[in-house]
């Protein structure tokens, strides 16, 4: 008799590989401090999001400690909240020249007083002349 297969590559070959392995239980951390800059930058992405559980291998457990840990961190000013990304995307702005330096912008002209044309009134018997024509 054949023995059965188990289907736990297969689930994680569908799933992307391996489970990832946490820093935490690497180094074996016991206590995540909001003091240790260097441990938290490494559950960080470059622009300062807090990774995924899945990202970084945490437990459920890890993951609220190292994310109270890093809020923590942020409020005592140890860490950014926001990361700037100096690469702009898209189309070029039109206020910017090549170099991303600001052009001046041209003065604005100042709108004038409004001049309207005198509008002669028809009398009305031009009026009923000019109904006669169209109706014709």
């Amino acid at each position: 008799m054949k023995p059965k297969r188990s289907s736990k590559g297969r689930d994680a070959a569908r799933r992307g590989g391996k489970k990832k392995v946490s820093v935490l239980n690497t180094e074996q951390v016991e206590y995540v401090d909001w003091k240790d800059v260097n441990l938290l930058r490494r559950f960080m992405s470059d622009r300062a999001k807090i990774r995924a559980r899945r990202v970084s291998g945490n437990d459920s457990q890890q993951q609220r400690e190292v994310a109270r840990a890093i809020k923590n961190a942020r409020e005592m000013a140890l860490l950014p909240y926001t990361s700037r990304v100096t690469t702009q995307r898209g189309r070029p702005s039109r206020d910017r020249d090549d170099d991303g330096e600001r052009r001046p912008r041209p003065p604005r002209e100042e709108p004038g007083p409004i001049e309207f044309e005198p509008i002669e009134a028809e009398t009305a018997t031009e009026q009923a002349e000019g109904a006669e024509e169209v109706a014709s």
